[in-house]
């Protein structure tokens, strides 16, 4: 029997990252979770012990920290990026990579009135997402967002499926739909090689998520999912695909009568589990697939 090395990356995870950047009294707050991975020429390593290619995990993390303080951290896909040319460039046997960063949101505490310079408290809007991976010399950048939740109480119907002798849920016409949305969207390679900003793209396209959530009269999640990505696409030339998880956060209606009392889609259980789980991609027509985009990236749920 003999075997071989298969595909392997390594690096430092979850690098806590806060940056602040100050002007005179204003203050800026940059705070993020950065992950470092690289590919290239390691086997030595895996096989042997010989570690004489292996830029150390605690060199990339002081990397992500020094960077911070030399460039900023502006939009998180642009910092991602710098991190990626200089893994990739400044060592020959790395030819590539996955670097991410999740968002941690701040917004300023107002004091009379007004956004306070220097304090402020977190906010519960989502979570930013954004990677950059560098496979077979081509980079791959996305943005998402996970920890998403909404909620409607009305505008949502269940009904039409098939019923068999192990069907016991009823058909709706009027019900709370609830779901924690993680998205994640592919930028087309001109897009970026033109420019993007970044944080304007992604203000804009959770924006028209919520507000298709919100006004959609939905028939099924799967469809709110798809009116989602497709506002999205059709809002932001920038987009090729938009890739969702989205799990079916159940509210039902409970059963008042042995009370003598009426239930009109006024009080429910929510239930955490089991839960349905709708996942589904929305692709610009006409754009090339991209694997390697999503090749490596976590697993939405």
């Amino acid at each position: 029997m003999t075997v071989h090395l298969g595909p392997n990356k390594y690096g430092k995870a979850e690098n806590r990252l806060v940056r602040v950047t100050r002007h005179g009294d204003r203050h800026e707050l940059a705070d993020l979770t950065v992950t470092s991975q690289l590919t290239g020429a390691f086997d030595e390593s895996f096989t042997t012990g010989d570690n004489a290619s292996i830029i150390a995990t605690d060199t990339q993390k002081n990397t992500v920290f020094a960077f911070a303080k030399e460039y900023g951290v502006g939009a998180p896909e642009d910092f991602l990026a710098l991190l990626a040319s200089h893994f990739t460039t400044e060592f020959d046997w790395v030819t590539g990579g996955l670097w991410q960063a999740e968002v941690h949101p701040w917004e300023r505490i107002t004091v009379d009135g007004q956004p306070h310079d220097h304090s402020f408290r977190r906010t519960g809007s989502g979570t930013r997402l954004a990677a950059v991976q560098v496979s077979d010399g081509q980079q791959h950048v996305t943005g998402g967002v996970k920890d998403l939740v909404v909620l409607k109480s009305t505008g949502s119907e269940f009904h039409g499926f098939p019923r068999t002798r192990f069907t016991t849920l009823p058909e709706v016409t009027d019900r709370i739909m609830a779901t924690e949305v993680t998205a994640r969207w592919r930028y087309l390679p001109e897009a970026v090689s033109a420019g993007i900003d970044y944080d304007e793209v992604y203000a804009s396209v959770v924006e028209v998520m919520l507000e298709q959530f919100a006004t959609v009269h939905s028939l099924a999640l799967q469809q709110t999912l798809f009116e989602m990505g497709r506002a999205a696409i059709e809002l932001r030339p920038e987009l090729a695909e938009v890739r969702f998880a989205m799990p079916n956060k159940h509210h039902f209606v409970v059963d008042l009568s042995p009370f003598d009392m009426t239930n009109e889609n006024e009080v429910f259980i929510a239930a955490d589990r089991p839960y349905g789980l709708i996942e589904g991609t929305v692709v610009r027509d006409g754009v090339e697939d991209a694997p390697a985009a999503w090749e490596h990236l976590p697993a939405f749920i």
